[in-house]
């Protein structure tokens, strides 16, 4: 089958509050505007702004977020076959405060992880090249046991697939579930983003570079990126071995919820250009600087393909 799909992104659609304020605690942020969000969602929306074709698999609520959610992935040209909209839950909500740091949030969980099998068939995997999901994601059935069991079939028919470790004791309280869940995902062999922040939560305390590349790749991964803020990022393949960028200067930080999610795209985006790691490092870094310099999606009124184009 011609692969008309280059990544479908599997979890949570949400709506994201983020706080007008910045660098304020979410206690004392008067008020907020309205943004889609939810991991999986970025990345497919932000694919679509690079050209590429994105299908998000998604559950909302039957209401007028649900309404919301849907009108904005159509107007972003996001595939929207597969978002289920259910009447019993209301659409999940998250509180964020703006930060040029790691935005503190409050999360209401409803409809996200209502999503079932019915909404991931084998004709939609086997149109598509890459499987995305989250860390997010998996925290929750019935959503886990779907994604779990589709990324196998996913690798059995020849995609690539794809996590965002994005682990938070908010979302998943129960780590060492956590960590037997993703040992299962990590057996397919994904390309894996994890930040240091998100290693900090996983294990409660600050790992090694050393430790987090081999705990991931024993687990069956053999590319991990480790996003380091500041220090800029580094990645370890059990091929090629290991990578390390410096950060790219950012003159004005506005807003830092989604970067991880415009670096992981821009990521996806330079594999599938078949970049080599350090082109494709330098590629996602700089689809996170725009998405920093911005609050909300990335802008409009800019060729972002020429944004990121290669020196």
């Amino acid at each position: 089958m011609k692969k008309s799909i280059d990544i479908i992104c599997i979890g949570e659609v949400v709506i994201d509050f983020i706080g007008h304020q910045i660098d304020t605690s979410i206690n004392r942020t008067k008020d907020f505007h309205r943004f889609l969000g939810g991991s999986p969602t970025n990345v497919a929306v932000n694919a679509t702004r690079l050209g590429l074709k994105s299908a998000l698999v998604a559950t909302c609520g039957q209401d007028g977020l649900g309404e919301y959610i849907v009108r904005k992935l159509k107007a972003n040209n996001v595939i929207t076959s597969y978002v289920k909209k259910i009447d019993d839950k209301p659409t999940s909500v998250i509180f964020v405060s703006k930060s040029t740091g790691t935005p503190d949030f409050i999360p209401f969980r409803e409809a996200d992880s209502q999503i079932d099998p019915s909404q991931i068939t084998d004709d939609l995997l086997e149109s598509a090249k890459i499987f995305h999901t989250t860390c997010f994601a998996l925290s929750k059935e019935p959503a886990r046991t779907t994604i779990l069991e589709s990324a196998k079939r996913a690798k059995q028919l020849g995609l690539k697939t794809s996590i965002d470790i994005n682990f938070s004791e908010r979302i998943w309280k129960d780590r060492e579930e956590a960590k037997l869940v993703l040992k299962e995902y990590l057996a397919t062999d994904p390309l894996v983003k994890l930040s240091e922040d998100d290693c900090y939560r996983l294990f409660s305390e600050a790992k090694t570079e050393d430790f987090i590349f081999e705990y991931f790749h024993n687990l069956g991964a053999s590319t991990v990126c480790l996003t380091k803020g500041k220090e800029g990022v580094v990645l370890s393949d059990k091929e090629f071995g290991l990578f390390h960028q410096e950060s790219i200067p950012v003159l004005e930080i506005k807003d830092a919820t989604g970067a991880g999610d415009a670096f992981w795209t821009g990521f996806l985006y330079a594999q599938l250009l078949n970049k080599n790691f350090n082109d494709t490092i330098t590629i996602a870094q700089k689809l996170a600087v725009l998405k920093l310099q911005n609050v909300g999606r990335l802008p409009t009124n800019i060729d972002i393909g020429s944004f990121i184009e290669l020196d």
